[in-house]
């Protein structure tokens, strides 16, 4: 039977006022759920994407060699467009678009959607769906990005090789009418790839050029390459540290964990156990902006009138929590 937490919506813009709303936990499943006996299919390889990764990071390599010979505003842009990235998948694709954990204003949504492309992980739609199949399904062949087949598959390896059958099948059966319907997530996969070509590589390439004459080849190799590999290997590690290494002070029975060094590096996703236990709390993490830019992002945005609705978990429901399935390593405050 699906388990049931109760979740307390609030506004910014009404003084965090909180209303009670009950939502279903997605990570609990049924038998009919479960993972089948028998071994895993190993997965067919994409070579295509083998060698693309591979040119990547060596990109990326390069990319430092450049830093040296960047000026500051360069290194400043190459910052700025590490956090419109990674607020594209934090802000954008997963708190928004995969768990409507909050509501966003028609501007905001674009500017996520538009973020979203500069990240270049997949468009909204298939990262939200995958990203509700992993939850619905986590740690099952079911599951893209499954941690159980070990640290390099749920890093990257998965993106090397075919989907498992189950992942596309339980894909199909999710409810993805919230996302069909919302104009700004289908106009971006509809222009996908020449978003991706303007906002990931061109933007990061251009703009120190035009307008402080840094060279076309130090703008690509760093505010390009190397600033969209690490953004990559933040989000990864989402997928494979957070569900290996760590404190599991909410729910010890799942495999996500507490892991402070992934919520730094990827702005506040790394607070797993606590969004696997409580998926749909726009924070991601019980101790506020604490290592979680995302929820001070979405907080501001609140401020200005863009973001409402933040969907949070009571402090009473999270001690419940803590004291009926938590590991004991829980430290309040």
């Amino acid at each position: 039977m699906t388990e049931t937490e109760t979740i307390h919506s609030s506004s910014r813009q009404r003084n965090g006022e909180a209303m009670a709303e009950s939502m279903p936990v997605e990570d609990a499943f049924g038998d009919s759920q479960k993972e089948k006996e028998g071994p895993t299919l190993p997965g067919q390889i994409v070579w295509r994407n083998v060698v693309l990764m591979l040119l990547l990071h060596i990109g990326a390599l390069y990319g430092l060699v450049t830093i040296p010979a960047a000026s500051a505003l360069t290194l400043v842009w190459t910052g700025v467009c590490f956090m419109i990235s990674a607020l594209g998948i934090t802000a954008g694709a997963h708190r928004l678009w995969s768990h409507r954990s909050y509501k966003a204003s028609m501007p905001l949504r674009i500017f996520l959607a538009v973020a979203n492309s500069m990240a270049f992980q997949n468009d909204i739609f298939e990262w939200a769906r995958d990203h509700r199949v992993h939850h619905k399904y986590s740690e099952t062949d079911a599951d893209p990005h499954n941690a159980t087949r070990g640290f390099f598959f749920s890093h990257i390896g998965w993106l090397l090789v075919r989907k498992h059958p189950d992942v596309i099948a339980k894909g199909r059966k999710l409810d993805l009418s919230d996302l069909k319907t919302d104009r700004v997530v289908m106009f971006q996969r509809r222009y996908y790839k020449l978003s991706v070509v303007v906002m990931c590589f061109l933007i990061p390439t251009v703009v120190p050029w035009y307008f402080w004459g840094e060279s076309l080849l130090v703008g690509f190799y760093l505010a390009g390459l190397l600033r969209y590999t690490v953004v990559l290997n933040a989000t990864w590690l989402v997928n494979s540290a957070a569900h290996m290494w760590g404190m599991r002070p909410y729910d010890q029975n799942i495999n996500p964990r507490e892991n402070k060094f992934v919520a730094f590096s990827a702005i506040g996703e790394g607070f797993h156990n606590y969004h696997h236990t409580f998926p749909y709390d726009y924070a991601t993490s019980e101790f506020g902006s604490r290592l979680n830019l995302t929820k001070a992002f979405i907080d501001f945005m609140c401020y200005l009138g863009q973001a409402s609705d933040c969907k949070r978990v009571s402090h009473e429901t999270v001690m419940a929590r803590v004291r009926r399935t938590g590991d004991g390593s829980h430290k309040s405050g």
